[in-house]
């Protein structure tokens, strides 16, 4: 075998795993572009009563398993100063969401992941009163009340 003869076999090896190494790039990008079923979601955090943005709240998402309860894992992201947060790579399916930030009640929904990008609008509300049934409900005092007639003081 003369060296010439050589030289054009490992050129014809090149040429045959150059073009495999590219069938396989291509089959894998296919691939991966058909099973691409991930979404951008884009998130927008404002206050319910005027509409400004809520700086720095934590957006937690879970994904749901079928049976409706909260899988393992999830994400987290932080809201900027204009309240938008984003992820890009969430998977198709059941997800939920939670918001939280100080000085708002938690929100908390579940949304169907199904297009390739998603925005969420959240609007945060100011906590309430805890209702108690050991304080006095409705305005009442306990000297306004009224005492049963035959109880009254003569």
């Amino acid at each position: 075998m003369t060296a010439e003869w050589t030289v054009l076999r490992i050129g014809d090896a090149m040429k045959t795993l150059s073009l495999k190494v590219a069938m396989t790039v291509m089959l894998l990008l296919a691939a991966a572009s058909a099973q691409d079923d991930t979404a951008i979601l884009k998130f927008l955090v404002l206050r319910d009563y005027n509409g400004k943005p809520v700086r720095n709240a934590s957006v937690v998402m879970h994904p749901v398993k079928k049976d409706g309860k909260q899988a393992r894992g999830g994400f987290e992201l932080k809201a900027d100063a204009d309240g938008k947060a984003s992820f890009d790579g969430v998977p198709y399916g059941k997800l939920r969401v939670q918001v939280l930030a100080p000085g708002f009640q938690t929100f908390g929904q579940d949304y169907e992941i199904n297009q390739p990008e998603m925005e969420i609008t959240v609007k945060l509300k100011r906590p309430q009163g805890q209702y108690s049934i050991y304080e006095n409900q409705q305005n009442e005092n306990k000297d306004d009340k009224k005492q049963p007639e035959d109880k009254k003081p003569q």
